[in-house]
């Protein structure tokens, strides 16, 4: 389903691909995506149309490509970026520095809203500090959480000056990438292979569950919970494995599954459909993980005893569904893998999927955008 793709050529590594998030209620495909670059003299935040893709043609071949809207200069590579709301982007820079970009829509310009220098440094001999990468950034509007290489955890209010919180030495180790578990919570992952709960609400400046991938320590480079199933958890490594957690459960992932062949960089689950999730590597590769098998074809655990599916709620249903990600092997009987770039290229950086809409970015120096993700 290549011919569903569009690409744009944009002379640019790209490190982060987001879709801009629809407003409550809206019926429309996702439009406008924003996008980080790195490791070029000149970084830049760039926004994105993609409203003219997918009018197909006479012949239903698809014709346009996304067009850029505004695009502004940043110090740095992008490490990380998220969308706070319609109009504004946090955006984690190799800088240490972490700043509010807004997209002003009536004259399509963008602007730094706000920064916070250094949020993220290391703490030199003398008192010039030098900054160190922040990693990692997560929104809950006005709520700002960033992650750096200096182990260092920082909870911003988009309209304060001052941090509302700091962990100094959460991690001895480097952050890698963060998420909300719940309003109060969030999850690390770091260079060590360890997974880690934080309550915001708490005082202490310790995690309040440590999990941990067994042996080797791999460094962990991404994660991202369930939407709906907020104990299921999915991490990616620099192995390239998918790990799977249950957070209620021990403190070790219930599967491991083999995945890319160098470092997975991002891992979604879908946010409306999280029987889908979606993982990106450095070997060029983006894979989509369908759990969603009609369950109706398993006759194996479901016509227990000839009843048939009809006596089964919907629930009940849904429930063997869901723990397919949960079972201790989840590929052997109901999950379906699709490398989605068969001719693999340089390193798939990010992804991020809305709708039937998904929008990544590569060393290639190229944005894709596949508006039929399941046609």
């Amino acid at each position: 389903a290549m011919e569903d793709v569009s690409a744009k050529f944009v002379s640019q590594k790209i490190s982060r691909t987001r879709w801009r998030p629809l407003p409550a209620a809206a019926l429309q495909l996702p439009d406008v995506f924003a996008t980080g670059s790195w490791d070029n003299e000149d970084n830049r935040i760039s926004i994105w149309s993609a409203s003219d893709l997918g009018n197909a043609g006479l012949n239903g071949e698809y014709h346009g490509e996304p067009h850029l809207l505004c695009d502004i200069q940043h110090n740095g590579d992008v490490m990380d970026m998220q969308f706070l709301d319609q109009e504004r982007i946090v955006v984690a820079s190799s800088t240490g520095t972490v700043t509010i970009f807004r997209h002003h829509q009536n004259n399509q310009t963008l602007s730094a809203n706000y920064r916070w220098e250094k949020a993220h440094y290391h703490v030199g001999q003398d008192t010039s500090c030098g900054g160190a990468a922040c990693t990692g950034v997560v929104c809950s509007n006005p709520e700002i959480v960033t992650v750096g290489e200096d182990g260092r955890i920082n909870l911003f209010r988009a309209d304060q000056k001052d941090a509302v919180r700091t962990i100094d030495n959460a991690d001895s180790s480097t952050l890698h990438a963060v998420t909300f578990l719940r309003t109060t919570e969030i999850l690390t992952v770091n260079s060590i292979g360890q997974l880690k709960i934080w309550d915001l609400r708490q005082q202490r400046n310790e995690p309040s569950q440590i999990f941990s991938l067994a042996g080797d320590r791999v460094p962990l480079h991404c994660v991202d919970r369930h939407p709906n199933q907020q104990h299921i958890v999915a991490t990616g490594g620099q192995d390239g494995m998918l790990s799977i957690w249950d957070i209620r459960h021990g403190t070790m992932p219930v599967s491991l599954l083999n995945a890319h062949e160098a470092e997975m960089w991002e891992v979604h689950f879908h946010p409306s459909d999280p029987d889908h999730l979606f993982t990106c590597s450095e070997d060029g590769s983006l894979w989509h993980w369908d759990t969603s098998t009609n369950v109706s074809e398993k006759p194996s655990f479901l016509h227990q005893g000839g009843r048939s599916t009809a006596y089964l709620s919907h629930s009940a249903i849904n429930q063997s569904v869901v723990s397919a990600w949960l079972s201790n092997d989840p590929t052997k009987d109901r999950m379906e893998i699709t490398n989605l770039i068969p001719n693999q290229t340089l390193s798939v950086n990010s992804l991020d999927v809305l709708g039937s809409c998904l929008v990544y970015g590569t060393d290639a120096e190229a944005i894709y955008v596949n508006r039929q993700l399941f046609a």
